[in-house]
C-alpha cells in the first residue's frame, strides 16, 4: 500500500545536540520513513499513500519527540492563514459555549485554529475584528442568529458555512442544521398524547429560521388536532422576559393553556417563576417545556421536559463541512438528530 520510500527505522528517537527544536527530518529518521511520508502524516494527506501502520508510526515519533510543525513557515506556502471564525451570538446561555467547544476540536486535529466571535448585541451588525476578513481568515462557521454580522466582516466572499440556516436561502456555501423540526413535532406529540388541548406558545422574539420553524412546525402539528387552541406570546431570551411575558399571556382572558411550549431552557426558567407568581403547580396546572437541554433544565423544580440538542456535535459537524469546502468536497448532508427528554414538568392535564 505504501507509495513513499521507507528507509530503516530506528528504535529510540533522537534529536541533534545542536539542534533542540525538532525537525520533520528527526522525525522521519525516529519513525524510520522519508521526509515525504512524514508531510503526508501530519498534514493529514496519507490516506492512500502510506499504510495506517506507518502512519501511526510517525505520530508516535512527532509526540515522543515533542516535534510541532513550523505553521507560519507551511501558511506562506500555501497561502493560507488556516484560521476559522466563528460567529456566534453573545455568550449568554452554554449552547454556543459547546459549539465552540466541538468546532475547536476538530479543527486542532486539522491543524487550524478558531477564533470565537460573539455579536456584541447578541444579534446585529458586529463590529470587524480584523483589519480585513478577507486577508486573516480561511473560512468563517456563523448561526443564523447572528447572521447580520456577516456584513461588517465582510464574511460574504469567504468559504462560508451556516448554522441553524435556511438550507434553500443560505448565502453559504453549506448549512448545518440540527432536526429542530422533529424535535418541535416531539414535544407536540408528548403533550397531545398527554390529553392537553389548550397550548401557550412562548416564542423567542428574535428573527431568526430556526424560530420561524418552531412556530410554523408546532402551528402544524397542534392545529392538525382537532379541539385545539394555540396561543402565541413572544419574549427576549431572557428569564426576567420570559416571567413578563408568561405573566401576561396567563392572565388574559378565554380559557387558561394547560401546556406552555417555550422556545428555549432559559423561557422556561422564566415561565416557572410566572407560573408560581400566579399560583399555579407544576406539572398538575400547568406543563412546561423547553428546548436545549442546558444544566438549567435538571436545576429546575420540577425538573424540565426538554428536547436535547447536541452543541458539541453541532459545532464539530459545522467545522467538518468547512473543511470540506475548502477541501472542494462535498459537505455530508442530512440534519442532526434531536431527541425529547421526558421529565417532571409535564403530566396530563387537569380534570375540568
Amino acid at each position: 500500500m505504501c507509495a513513499v520510500h521507507q528507509p530503516t527505522r530506528r528504535s529510540t528517537p533522537t534529536v541533534a545536540p545542536d539542534n533542540p527544536r525538532p525537525t520533520s527530518r528527526d522525525v522521519a529518521h525516529a519513525a524510520g520513513v522519508s521526509q515525504a511520508a512524514v508531510s503526508l502524516v501530519l498534514g493529514d494527506k496519507w490516506r492512500g499513500r502510506v499504510s495506517e501502520t506507518t502512519a501511526q508510526r510517525v505520530r508516535t515519533a512527532a509526540h515522543d519527540l515533542g516535534y510541532r510543525p513550523n505553521l507560519a513557515a507551511r501558511n506562506l506556502r500555501l497561502g493560507r492563514t488556516r484560521t476559522v471564525l466563528l460567529v456566534v451570538p453573545a455568550l449568554t446561555t452554554e449552547f454556543f459555549a459547546g459549539v465552540y467547544t466541538g468546532a475547536a476540536r476538530v479543527a486542532a486535529d486539522h491543524g487550524f485554529g478558531l477564533v470565537l466571535y460573539p455579536s456584541p448585541q447578541g444579534i446585529g451588525p458586529a463590529r470587524d475584528p480584523f483589519a480585513s476578513a478577507q486577508a486573516a481568515l480561511d473560512g468563517i462557521i456563523a448561526s443564523s442568529m447572528a447572521a447580520d454580522a456577516l456584513t461588517a466582516l465582510r464574511g460574504d466572499h469567504l468559504p462560508l458555512v451556516m448554522l441553524d440556516s435556511d438550507p434553500h436561502g443560505s448565502h453559504g456555501a453549506t448549512t448545518v442544521n440540527l432536526d429542530i423540526a422533529d424535535g418541535t413535532r416531539q414535544i407536540a406529540d408528548h403533550l397531545l398524547g398527554l390529553g392537553h388541548r389548550h397550548f401557550l406558545h412562548l416564542a423567542a422574539d428574535i428573527a431568526s429560521w430556526t424560530f420561524d420553524v418552531r412556530a410554523r412546525e408546532l402551528a402544524t402539528r397542534l392545529t392538525a388536532t382537532p379541539g385545539t387552541t394555540l396561543r402565541t406570546a413572544h419574549a427576549p431570551i431572557t428569564i426576567h422576559g420570559a416571567l413578563t411575558a408568561t405573566e401576561a399571556a396567563l392572565r388574559a382572558p378565554g380559557p387558561r393553556p394547560t401546556a406552555l411550549i417555550c422556545d428555549d431552557d432559559k423561557l422556561a426558567a422564566g415561565a416557572y417563576k410566572a407560573a408560581r407568581r400566579l399560583g399555579l403547580h407544576i406539572p398538575d396546572d400547568l406543563s412546561i417545556t423547553g428546548i436545549d437541554d442546558l444544566a438549567l433544565a435538571t436545576a429546575l423544580d420540577p425538573e424540565l421536559t426538554t428536547v436535547h440538542l447536541d452543541a458539541e456535535l453541532f459545532g464539530e459537524q459545522g467545522m467538518t463541512a468547512l473543511l470540506a469546502v475548502l477541501e472542494g468536497r462535498t459537505p455530508t448532508p442530512g440534519d442532526i438528530p434531536v431527541r425529547l427528554i421526558v421529565r417532571g414538568s409535564t403530566a396530563p392535564p387537569p380534570t375540568p
